[in-house]
Protein backbone atom coordinates (compact mmCIF):
# COMPACT_ATOMS: atom_id res chain seq x y z
CA UNK A 1 0.00 0.00 0.00
CA UNK A 2 1.12 3.09 -1.29
CA UNK A 3 1.52 6.64 1.69
CA UNK A 4 -0.80 9.11 1.49
CA UNK A 5 0.09 12.19 1.61
CA UNK A 6 -2.36 15.54 1.75
CA UNK A 7 -1.40 18.83 0.29
CA UNK A 8 -2.95 22.09 -0.55
CA UNK A 9 -2.65 24.76 -3.25
CA UNK A 10 -3.57 28.82 -4.08
CA UNK A 11 -5.72 29.34 -6.74
CA UNK A 12 -7.05 32.79 -8.28
CA UNK A 13 -10.64 33.33 -7.00
CA UNK A 14 -11.39 33.98 -10.82
CA UNK A 15 -9.73 30.20 -11.79
CA UNK A 16 -11.43 27.12 -12.57
CA UNK A 17 -9.90 24.54 -11.04
CA UNK A 18 -9.77 20.89 -12.91
CA UNK A 19 -11.17 19.11 -9.51
CA UNK A 20 -14.72 21.05 -8.39
CA UNK A 21 -13.82 19.36 -5.17
CA UNK A 22 -12.11 20.95 -2.78
CA UNK A 23 -9.36 18.10 -2.03
CA UNK A 24 -8.08 17.54 -4.71
CA UNK A 25 -5.14 14.89 -6.78
CA UNK A 26 -4.14 15.85 -10.76
CA UNK A 27 -3.69 11.93 -10.94
CA UNK A 28 -7.51 11.48 -10.37
CA UNK A 29 -8.00 14.30 -12.34
CA UNK A 30 -6.18 12.56 -15.38
CA UNK A 31 -7.92 9.78 -15.16
CA UNK A 32 -11.12 11.16 -14.96
CA UNK A 33 -10.76 13.47 -18.71
CA UNK A 34 -8.79 10.20 -20.13
CA UNK A 35 -12.51 8.23 -19.27
CA UNK A 36 -14.26 11.38 -20.44
CA UNK A 37 -12.68 11.90 -23.64
CA UNK A 38 -11.79 8.49 -24.60
CA UNK A 39 -8.17 9.42 -25.70
CA UNK A 40 -5.15 11.34 -24.43
CA UNK A 41 -5.24 13.86 -27.24
CA UNK A 42 -8.70 14.65 -26.00
CA UNK A 43 -7.72 14.82 -22.18
CA UNK A 44 -4.94 17.15 -23.37
CA UNK A 45 -6.88 19.35 -24.55
CA UNK A 46 -9.64 19.37 -22.02
CA UNK A 47 -7.16 20.18 -19.62
CA UNK A 48 -5.40 22.64 -21.35
CA UNK A 49 -2.21 20.82 -21.88
CA UNK A 50 -0.81 19.61 -24.37
CA UNK A 51 -0.36 15.84 -25.09
CA UNK A 52 3.41 15.11 -24.16
CA UNK A 53 2.96 16.73 -20.88
CA UNK A 54 -0.01 14.45 -20.25
CA UNK A 55 1.52 11.26 -21.54
CA UNK A 56 4.92 12.05 -19.62
CA UNK A 57 2.78 12.37 -16.17
CA UNK A 58 0.85 9.25 -17.07
CA UNK A 59 3.78 7.26 -17.39
CA UNK A 60 5.40 8.91 -14.19
CA UNK A 61 2.58 7.75 -12.38
CA UNK A 62 2.67 4.29 -13.73
CA UNK A 63 6.14 3.79 -12.64
CA UNK A 64 5.55 5.20 -9.40
CA UNK A 65 2.36 2.52 -8.49
CA UNK A 66 4.26 0.20 -10.69
CA UNK A 67 0.89 -0.73 -12.23
CA UNK A 68 -0.29 0.52 -15.43
CA UNK A 69 -3.37 3.34 -15.36
CA UNK A 70 -4.36 3.57 -19.21
CA UNK A 71 -4.62 0.49 -22.39
CA UNK A 72 -3.73 2.75 -25.37
CA UNK A 73 -3.65 0.93 -28.81
CA UNK A 74 -3.08 2.81 -32.62
CA UNK A 75 -5.65 3.52 -33.98
CA UNK A 76 -8.19 2.78 -30.73
CA UNK A 77 -9.81 4.66 -28.31
CA UNK A 78 -7.70 5.01 -24.91
CA UNK A 79 -9.17 3.42 -21.80
CA UNK A 80 -8.66 2.68 -18.36
CA UNK A 81 -7.01 -0.05 -16.25
CA UNK A 82 -8.93 -2.24 -14.11
CA UNK A 83 -6.70 -0.64 -11.77
CA UNK A 84 -7.25 2.90 -12.51
CA UNK A 85 -10.97 2.29 -12.81
CA UNK A 86 -10.92 1.36 -9.00
CA UNK A 87 -8.77 3.89 -8.27
CA UNK A 88 -10.99 6.35 -10.12
CA UNK A 89 -14.17 4.93 -7.88
CA UNK A 90 -12.17 4.76 -4.54
CA UNK A 91 -11.57 8.68 -4.45
CA UNK A 92 -14.68 9.65 -5.77
CA UNK A 93 -16.37 7.78 -3.34
CA UNK A 94 -13.73 8.87 -0.74
CA UNK A 95 -14.68 12.57 -1.83
CA UNK A 96 -18.39 12.20 -1.40
CA UNK A 97 -18.12 10.67 1.72
CA UNK A 98 -15.81 13.21 3.69
CA UNK A 99 -17.47 16.08 1.34
CA UNK A 100 -18.44 18.35 4.36
CA UNK A 101 -15.51 17.50 6.78
CA UNK A 102 -13.16 18.32 3.77
CA UNK A 103 -15.18 21.66 3.33
CA UNK A 104 -15.14 22.33 7.06
CA UNK A 105 -11.40 21.42 6.98
CA UNK A 106 -10.91 24.09 4.22
CA UNK A 107 -13.23 26.33 6.02
CA UNK A 108 -10.75 26.83 8.49
CA UNK A 109 -7.80 26.93 6.14
CA UNK A 110 -9.53 29.85 4.50
CA UNK A 111 -10.46 31.71 8.05
CA UNK A 112 -6.24 31.14 9.34
CA UNK A 113 -4.84 32.84 6.39
CA UNK A 114 -7.56 34.86 5.30
CA UNK A 115 -5.37 37.62 8.13
CA UNK A 116 -2.42 37.21 5.89
CA UNK A 117 -3.99 37.71 2.39
CA UNK A 118 -6.56 40.73 3.89
CA UNK A 119 -7.14 41.51 7.42
CA UNK A 120 -10.23 43.26 6.70
CA UNK A 121 -12.62 39.92 5.78
CA UNK A 122 -14.81 39.46 8.56
CA UNK A 123 -15.65 35.49 9.88
CA UNK A 124 -19.22 34.63 10.54
CA UNK A 125 -19.41 30.59 12.40
CA UNK A 126 -22.05 28.58 11.85
CA UNK A 127 -22.64 25.05 12.47
CA UNK A 128 -24.87 23.40 10.06
CA UNK A 129 -26.57 20.57 8.35
CA UNK A 130 -24.43 19.73 4.73
CA UNK A 131 -26.52 21.47 2.19
CA UNK A 132 -25.71 22.63 -1.28
CA UNK A 133 -26.92 26.14 -1.12
CA UNK A 134 -24.47 26.97 1.68
CA UNK A 135 -22.24 25.77 -0.14
CA UNK A 136 -22.37 27.94 -2.80
CA UNK A 137 -22.81 30.68 -0.64
CA UNK A 138 -19.87 30.29 1.01
CA UNK A 139 -17.82 31.05 -2.26
CA UNK A 140 -20.46 34.03 -3.19
CA UNK A 141 -19.65 35.82 -0.06
CA UNK A 142 -16.07 35.55 0.25
CA UNK A 143 -15.84 36.65 -3.07
CA UNK A 144 -18.40 39.76 -3.54
CA UNK A 145 -18.65 40.47 -0.02
CA UNK A 146 -15.40 40.29 2.04
CA UNK A 147 -17.42 37.99 4.25
CA UNK A 148 -15.69 34.31 5.17
CA UNK A 149 -18.32 31.46 6.50
CA UNK A 150 -16.79 29.56 8.85
CA UNK A 151 -19.08 26.31 8.54
CA UNK A 152 -18.95 23.60 10.34
CA UNK A 153 -20.78 21.00 8.60
CA UNK A 154 -23.04 18.14 10.95
CA UNK A 155 -25.82 16.85 11.38
CA UNK A 156 -29.29 19.08 12.09
CA UNK A 157 -29.38 17.80 15.68
CA UNK A 158 -25.80 18.72 16.72
CA UNK A 159 -26.05 21.67 14.90
CA UNK A 160 -28.85 23.02 16.90
CA UNK A 161 -27.30 21.40 20.66
CA UNK A 162 -24.13 23.25 19.41
CA UNK A 163 -26.24 26.40 19.13
CA UNK A 164 -28.38 26.21 22.47
CA UNK A 165 -25.33 25.46 24.32
CA UNK A 166 -23.87 28.57 23.10
CA UNK A 167 -20.91 27.29 21.13
CA UNK A 168 -21.68 28.76 17.95
CA UNK A 169 -24.15 32.09 17.33
CA UNK A 170 -25.96 30.53 13.99
CA UNK A 171 -27.13 27.36 13.13
CA UNK A 172 -28.47 25.53 9.99
CA UNK A 173 -31.05 22.66 9.93
CA UNK A 174 -33.86 21.50 7.49
CA UNK A 175 -37.23 20.17 8.50
CA UNK A 176 -40.68 19.08 7.37
CA UNK A 177 -43.23 21.54 8.08
CA UNK A 178 -46.83 20.34 8.69
CA UNK A 179 -48.95 21.83 7.56
CA UNK A 180 -48.09 23.89 4.42
CA UNK A 181 -45.94 27.10 5.27
CA UNK A 182 -48.85 29.25 3.70
CA UNK A 183 -51.24 27.46 5.82
CA UNK A 184 -49.01 28.31 9.21
CA UNK A 185 -48.54 31.65 8.26
CA UNK A 186 -52.84 32.31 7.43
CA UNK A 187 -53.01 31.11 11.21
CA UNK A 188 -50.85 30.16 13.92
CA UNK A 189 -54.15 28.07 15.66
CA UNK A 190 -53.00 24.46 14.00
CA UNK A 191 -54.46 21.62 14.67
CA UNK A 192 -52.57 19.01 17.11
CA UNK A 193 -53.06 16.42 14.80
CA UNK A 194 -50.87 18.28 11.90
CA UNK A 195 -48.07 19.62 13.62
CA UNK A 196 -44.80 17.92 13.13
CA UNK A 197 -43.88 14.74 15.19
CA UNK A 198 -40.55 13.85 15.79
CA UNK A 199 -39.05 17.52 14.79
CA UNK A 200 -40.86 18.98 17.10
CA UNK A 201 -39.79 16.37 20.15
CA UNK A 202 -36.49 16.45 19.07
CA UNK A 203 -35.20 20.48 17.80
CA UNK A 204 -38.39 22.38 20.25
CA UNK A 205 -36.80 21.48 23.69
CA UNK A 206 -33.35 22.98 21.98
CA UNK A 207 -34.79 26.27 20.27
CA UNK A 208 -35.59 29.02 22.99
CA UNK A 209 -38.15 31.77 20.71
CA UNK A 210 -36.61 34.90 23.57
CA UNK A 211 -33.06 33.71 22.99
CA UNK A 212 -33.03 32.35 19.27
CA UNK A 213 -34.17 33.66 16.05
CA UNK A 214 -35.60 31.59 12.96
CA UNK A 215 -34.22 33.22 9.56
CA UNK A 216 -35.46 31.89 6.25
CA UNK A 217 -33.58 30.23 3.65
CA UNK A 218 -34.63 28.00 1.04
CA UNK A 219 -36.97 25.02 0.74
CA UNK A 220 -35.56 21.96 -1.31
CA UNK A 221 -36.17 18.55 -2.79
CA UNK A 222 -36.09 15.71 -0.75
CA UNK A 223 -36.59 12.29 -2.54
CA UNK A 224 -34.93 8.95 -3.85
CA UNK A 225 -32.22 9.09 -5.61
CA UNK A 226 -32.08 5.25 -7.87
CA UNK A 227 -29.20 4.26 -10.95
CA UNK A 228 -30.21 6.27 -14.62
CA UNK A 229 -33.00 4.42 -16.15
CA UNK A 230 -35.00 3.85 -12.45
CA UNK A 231 -33.69 -0.14 -13.30
CA UNK A 232 -35.62 -1.53 -10.18
CA UNK A 233 -39.19 0.25 -10.92
CA UNK A 234 -38.59 2.63 -7.33
CA UNK A 235 -41.37 5.13 -7.36
CA UNK A 236 -42.60 5.39 -4.13
CA UNK A 237 -40.40 4.92 -0.36
CA UNK A 238 -43.24 1.97 -0.01
CA UNK A 239 -41.20 0.00 -2.96
CA UNK A 240 -37.42 0.87 -1.56
CA UNK A 241 -38.56 -0.58 1.07
CA UNK A 242 -38.07 -3.83 -1.21
CA UNK A 243 -35.72 -6.42 1.22
CA UNK A 244 -33.50 -7.52 -1.89
CA UNK A 245 -32.79 -3.22 -2.53
CA UNK A 246 -29.48 -1.55 -0.96
CA UNK A 247 -30.79 1.16 1.00
CA UNK A 248 -27.97 4.00 1.26
CA UNK A 249 -28.32 4.61 4.96
CA UNK A 250 -27.68 8.46 6.97
CA UNK A 251 -26.67 8.30 10.13
CA UNK A 252 -28.57 8.77 13.08
CA UNK A 253 -28.71 12.69 14.54
CA UNK A 254 -28.98 13.96 10.75
CA UNK A 255 -31.69 16.04 9.51
CA UNK A 256 -31.95 13.43 6.04
CA UNK A 257 -32.27 10.29 8.86
CA UNK A 258 -35.15 12.29 11.01
CA UNK A 259 -37.32 13.17 7.47
CA UNK A 260 -37.10 9.39 6.96
CA UNK A 261 -38.52 8.45 10.08
CA UNK A 262 -40.94 11.06 9.42
CA UNK A 263 -42.14 9.19 6.11
CA UNK A 264 -41.83 5.66 8.03
CA UNK A 265 -44.31 6.46 10.62
CA UNK A 266 -47.10 8.53 8.15
CA UNK A 267 -46.48 4.78 6.56
CA UNK A 268 -46.80 2.66 10.07
CA UNK A 269 -43.73 0.65 9.77
CA UNK A 270 -40.37 0.66 11.41
CA UNK A 271 -37.03 1.48 9.98
CA UNK A 272 -36.40 -2.60 8.37
CA UNK A 273 -33.52 -4.25 9.94
CA UNK A 274 -31.64 -4.74 6.66
CA UNK A 275 -31.10 -0.95 6.16
CA UNK A 276 -29.54 -0.95 9.48
CA UNK A 277 -26.89 -3.51 8.77
CA UNK A 278 -25.19 -0.87 6.39
CA UNK A 279 -22.74 1.56 7.37
CA UNK A 280 -24.09 5.00 7.14
CA UNK A 281 -23.22 7.68 4.23
CA UNK A 282 -21.92 11.07 5.09
CA UNK A 283 -23.75 13.38 2.85
CA UNK A 284 -25.90 13.49 -0.04
CA UNK A 285 -23.03 13.75 -2.13
CA UNK A 286 -22.55 10.01 -0.59
CA UNK A 287 -25.14 8.46 -1.20
CA UNK A 288 -25.45 9.32 -4.61
CA UNK A 289 -21.95 8.06 -5.26
CA UNK A 290 -22.59 5.26 -3.64
CA UNK A 291 -25.58 4.62 -6.05
CA UNK A 292 -23.88 5.74 -9.22
CA UNK A 293 -21.24 3.64 -8.08
CA UNK A 294 -23.55 0.47 -8.07
CA UNK A 295 -22.85 -0.09 -4.28
CA UNK A 296 -26.57 0.58 -3.25
CA UNK A 297 -29.95 1.10 -5.27
CA UNK A 298 -31.73 3.45 -3.69
CA UNK A 299 -31.54 6.44 -0.71
CA UNK A 300 -33.00 9.64 0.50
CA UNK A 301 -31.29 13.04 -0.89
CA UNK A 302 -31.82 16.02 -2.62
CA UNK A 303 -32.46 16.53 -6.09
CA UNK A 304 -29.66 18.32 -6.70
CA UNK A 305 -27.23 15.71 -5.36
CA UNK A 306 -28.87 13.42 -7.75
CA UNK A 307 -28.11 15.65 -10.91
CA UNK A 308 -24.72 16.16 -9.69
CA UNK A 309 -24.19 12.28 -10.41
CA UNK A 310 -26.53 12.36 -13.35
CA UNK A 311 -28.82 9.86 -11.37
CA UNK A 312 -32.57 9.90 -11.72
CA UNK A 313 -34.75 11.08 -8.69
CA UNK A 314 -38.07 10.51 -7.11
CA UNK A 315 -39.26 13.44 -5.34
CA UNK A 316 -41.39 12.73 -2.45
CA UNK A 317 -41.32 15.96 0.10
CA UNK A 318 -40.50 19.93 -0.02
CA UNK A 319 -38.45 20.59 3.23
CA UNK A 320 -37.46 23.84 4.42
CA UNK A 321 -34.12 24.61 5.16
CA UNK A 322 -33.58 27.32 7.94
CA UNK A 323 -31.13 29.31 9.74
CA UNK A 324 -30.82 30.06 13.68
CA UNK A 325 -29.00 32.88 15.18
CA UNK A 326 -28.72 33.14 18.76
CA UNK A 327 -30.25 36.87 19.52
CA UNK A 328 -27.31 38.23 21.20
CA UNK A 329 -25.24 37.60 17.65
CA UNK A 330 -27.96 39.02 15.81
CA UNK A 331 -26.76 42.51 15.79
CA UNK A 332 -23.07 41.94 15.08
CA UNK A 333 -21.61 43.27 11.86
CA UNK A 334 -20.96 40.36 10.46
CA UNK A 335 -24.65 38.75 11.24
CA UNK A 336 -25.77 41.78 9.58
CA UNK A 337 -23.59 41.62 6.56
CA UNK A 338 -24.63 37.92 5.73
CA UNK A 339 -28.48 38.79 6.49
CA UNK A 340 -28.07 41.92 3.92
CA UNK A 341 -26.02 39.07 1.82
CA UNK A 342 -29.17 36.59 1.50
CA UNK A 343 -31.98 39.28 0.94
CA UNK A 344 -29.69 40.55 -2.49
CA UNK A 345 -31.14 39.60 -6.19
CA UNK A 346 -28.05 37.77 -6.76
CA UNK A 347 -28.02 35.95 -4.10
CA UNK A 348 -31.23 34.72 -4.65
CA UNK A 349 -31.02 33.93 -7.79
CA UNK A 350 -27.64 32.09 -7.40
CA UNK A 351 -29.64 29.31 -4.89
CA UNK A 352 -32.59 29.29 -7.09
CA UNK A 353 -30.10 27.95 -9.82
CA UNK A 354 -29.78 24.78 -7.85
CA UNK A 355 -31.89 21.70 -9.15
CA UNK A 356 -34.41 21.60 -6.39
CA UNK A 357 -34.24 24.33 -4.27
CA UNK A 358 -36.13 27.69 -4.23
CA UNK A 359 -35.48 30.34 -1.74
CA UNK A 360 -37.92 30.83 0.99
CA UNK A 361 -38.21 33.86 3.02
CA UNK A 362 -34.47 34.06 2.16
CA UNK A 363 -32.60 36.68 4.65
CA UNK A 364 -35.94 37.75 6.68
CA UNK A 365 -36.81 36.99 10.73
CA UNK A 366 -39.33 35.18 11.23
CA UNK A 367 -41.37 34.23 14.21
CA UNK A 368 -39.91 30.98 15.14
CA UNK A 369 -42.92 28.77 16.83
CA UNK A 370 -45.87 30.12 14.41
CA UNK A 371 -43.21 29.28 11.30
CA UNK A 372 -42.58 26.10 12.76
CA UNK A 373 -46.13 25.23 13.47
CA UNK A 374 -45.14 24.25 17.00
CA UNK A 375 -47.06 25.57 20.35
CA UNK A 376 -45.53 28.56 22.58
CA UNK A 377 -45.62 26.55 25.41
CA UNK A 378 -43.62 23.05 23.68
CA UNK A 379 -40.29 25.54 23.47
CA UNK A 380 -37.98 25.98 26.66
CA UNK A 381 -38.41 28.95 28.52
CA UNK A 382 -35.24 31.16 29.49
Amino acid sequence: MHRLRLSYRWERQTSTPAHPAALGNPMMDVLQAVQDFGSISGAARGMGQSYRHLWGQLKRWEAELERPLVVWEKGQAATLTAFASKLLWAERLAQARFGPQIESLQSELHRCFSVAFDDSITHLALCASHDEGLSTLRQYTADHHGLHLDIAFQGSVDAAKALSMGQVGLAGLHLLLTPSPQAIHASTQIPAAQRPRLNQGIFAPLLNEKSHQLIGFATRQQGLLVAKGNPHGIHNLDDALLTHLRFAPRAVGTGTHLLLQELLEDLGCPEPIHWQSRPPETSHGAVAQAIASGVADVGLGIESAARAKGLDFVPLVQEHYFLVADQKALASAAMQTFLQVLRSPACQELINALPGYQTYHCGQLLPLHATLGWPASGLKNP
